[in-house]
């Protein structure tokens, strides 16, 4: 099977089994964990960071444009705090892209980690 196809095909399956907060806390943890694999080959991984931060970057700002939309029934204030986080891992992520170190690397993966946490009932 194609990699783009297996790869479509292991989504649909969680997509059918899991709920929204699964789904996401699933995503946030494959971003977590890319990006802690990038970590821990510095800097052998560099080619991959790139790869991983644009995967996290992706996700969050799907994330941040769900739960910000005006018709999501969250309350302002973590509208506010999502919104917050999403800039912060934006801006993060482009700090690495400028300036890489992977000491930088650490809060992107815990704050991905701790949102999955949250959103599995484990937080």
């Amino acid at each position: 099977m194609h990699h783009g196809a297996a790869a479509y095909a292991s989504t649909a399956r969680i997509t059918a089994t899991a709920n929204p907060r699964e789904l996401e806390a699933s995503l946030l943890l494959k971003a977590a964990a890319r990006i802690q694999a990038v970590k821990d080959q510095w800097p052998g991984a560099h080619g991959e960071m790139s790869h991983a931060l644009n995967f996290n970057r992706k996700l969050w700002t799907l994330l941040t444009t769900s739960a910000t939309r005006a018709e999501n029934p969250l309350p302002l204030e973590i509208k506010n705090n999502i919104a917050n986080l999403g800039m912060f891992i934006l801006n993060r992520s482009l700090e690495m892209e400028i300036e890489p170190a992977p000491e930088k690397l650490n809060v992107l993966v815990s704050i991905n980690r701790n949102i999955a946490a949250g959103l599995s009932g484990r937080g």
